[in-house]
């Protein structure tokens, strides 16, 4: 009898054994989450020590340098915007924060991210230059999800293969050993030599060694956004959105989690809903350095996957009756409200009125969430370089400085931004480098200036594009193709004029190839090639007459 119960154990062990190592893969794929349980166990939430400025100001608010906030949206769509497009990604439901920045300041109408994806344009954003002149081209991924893409992507219905070149991704660092190096001098560096108090929450993706974090590249406080949830996906506070058409989707939810950190310190968790936590935060941090010239960057996370409202939000949006539009309306809600509640508290603390706020998002908003218009009336999404992934919400403020109602009409970038505060602050951009973004305050004046055309550039890998004056060019090497649209007239980019008109194709190609033959190569290689359609989102069906790019990673 004991030698039979040996048996039958041994037996079902072995079978747990084969059957664990027949679904290893899977579960390599969407068991993860233990492993940062371990490594990094979230202790309960905790105050945040923010540092207290001075009791009493040394100066008038107006004798001041401006205080000087940007608050940064992750993915938002330009339609999610009613300053720009509908508001709520056209469902009438207006973003009446942030459209109050519009009004009583500037609303760009031709505002650009950096690039196409994050941290390509977050490190333009923090250095004013284009970031591929010190090797940030791609955007680190954690390496497990980088190493399994090609098999999250089996389908045999896809008509363009997720390209892997394995070899690559075994060498690839680890993806906290990828970001922006610290050799580069970003704009909380030079506002901090300026006597500013400089403060980051939020998303960083900009590395996560000790050297590539906030707190070596100039922040003196950093509340760092350490895995990707906005509640835990059990709690009674949230409302879930799961994409069952997204792999990467099917990924995230077991494997993030719900943790931040303070200046390098131990995980813990938020108190509350993402967006709402960092605003309370944030309100903290203003408060006690209103008496100090400040910079703060604050980085929602919002509205970016795993797609998770606040219960208040979503029961405030009835009115929308499909559930993932209603999911992700919440979420900008609840960015529009952060806007709201800090705006709101510089008249509070009468801080206002010498105050610059700048918002934008990273970059356009992805077809991977399966809503369509987004991103209307433009083409694309985040990580294609037509104008859906790359023109964004862009709105600032400055009263006594910036006319109420402005609107610009001149291409922008995020690398415009580091030159423009720098240069309110009284600072000076380094010398010993070259600098990209231009000082935007001569243009926003009274009696403003004159911008002359200049090019902007986007890249990543052999997918790049320009944009100079009314005209756009995109090239692709997969597949191999010229798009060139005069956006004055074809705003929407539905016209390609690059057989049409080989004159402007060939002297933009020429400008390209000029600004890119100065460039050092990457960091680090790109080891993930995938096919992103122009037109239509990812649980849309796909056809071969469809028009597509390669996204390089």
């Amino acid at each position: 009898m004991r030698l039979r119960k040996i048996v039958t154990i041994a037996a079902v062990a072995l079978s747990l054994v084969g059957l664990l190592y027949a679904n290893r893969l899977h579960l390599f794929k969407y068991s993860l989450g233990w492993y940062t349980d371990i490594l990094h166990p979230r202790e309960p939430n905790r105050p945040v020590p923010w540092q207290a400025g001075p009791d009493k100001a040394d100066k008038p608010l107006a004798q001041r340098p401006p205080n000087i906030i940007i608050i940064l949206a992750d993915d938002m769509g330009i339609n999610d915007v009613s300053t720009h497009g509908g508001g709520h990604t056209a469902e009438g439901v207006p973003t009446p924060n942030i459209d109050a920045i519009a009004r009583d300041g500037v609303r760009f109408d031709q505002g650009y991210a950096g690039a196409a994806v994050c941290t390509v344009s977050r490190a333009a954003l923090m250095t004013g230059r284009y970031p591929w002149r010190f090797g940030v081209e791609f955007t680190p991924t954690p390496g497990a999800m980088a190493r399994v893409a090609g098999t999250l992507y089996q389908d045999q219905d896809r008509l363009h293969p997720v390209i892997i070149d394995k070899e690559k991704a075994q060498k690839s660092k680890d993806f906290n050993d990828l970001g922006m190096p610290a050799s580069e001098t970003t704009v909380a560096e030079v506002l901090k030599a300026r006597g500013y108090h400089t403060l980051h929450i939020g998303k960083w993706h900009l590395g996560s060694t000790p050297e590539m974090r906030p707190n070596n590249q100039g922040f003196d406080e950093s509340l760092f956004m350490e895995s990707g949830l906005h509640l835990p996906v059990n709690s009674p506070d949230t409302v879930n959105s799961k994409q069952d058409f997204d792999p990467i989707d099917k990924f995230l939810w077991p494997n993030m989690r719900f943790g931040v950190s303070y200046n390098g310190g131990k995980w813990f968790e938020p108190a509350k809903y993402l967006a709402d936590y960092y605003t309370d935060e944030a309100i903290t941090a203003i408060k006690k350095n209103k008496n100090q010239p400040f910079f703060m960057y604050l980085a929602h996370w919002g509205v970016h996957t795993p797609l998770q409202a606040s219960k208040a939000d979503y029961d405030a949006l009835s009115g929308i009756p499909d559930h993932r539009r209603r999911v992700y309306a919440g979420m900008v809600r609840s960015i529009d409200r952060s806007v709201g509640r800090v705006l709101q508290t510089l008249r509070d603390e009468g801080l206002e009125e010498n105050t610059i706020v700048i918002f934008t998002s990273d970059n356009g908003a992805p077809g991977y969430i399966g809503i369509p218009d987004v991103n209307k009336p433009y083409r694309g999404w985040k990580l294609t370089m037509f104008e859906g992934g790359l023109r964004v919400p862009y709105v600032a403020k400055w009263p006594g400085h910036i006319a109420a109602g402005t609107q610009y009409q001149q291409p922008i970038s995020n690398i415009d931004i580091m030159p423009t505060v720098v240069a309110a602050a009284g600072g000076k951009m380094a010398t010993d480098r070259p600098i990209d973004g231009v000082n935007l305050l001569p243009f926003l004046t009274k009696k403003p200036a004159i911008q002359a055309p200049r090019p902007l550039f986007w890249r990543d890998g052999t997918y790049r594009a320009m944009q100079e004056d009314k005209w756009k060019l995109i090239v692709s090497e997969k597949p191999k193709k010229d798009w060139l649209f005069n956006l004055a007239d074809d705003p929407t980019e539905r016209i390609n004029l690059a057989i049409d008109n080989p004159q402007m194709l060939s002297k933009m190609k020429a400008k390209m190839e000029a600004h890119h033959a100065q460039m050092p190569p990457p960091q680090w290689p790109s080891f993930l090639e995938m096919a992103i359609e122009i037109d239509k989102t990812l649980d849309q069906k796909h056809l071969p007459t469809d028009e597509y790019t390669y996204w390089n990673n």
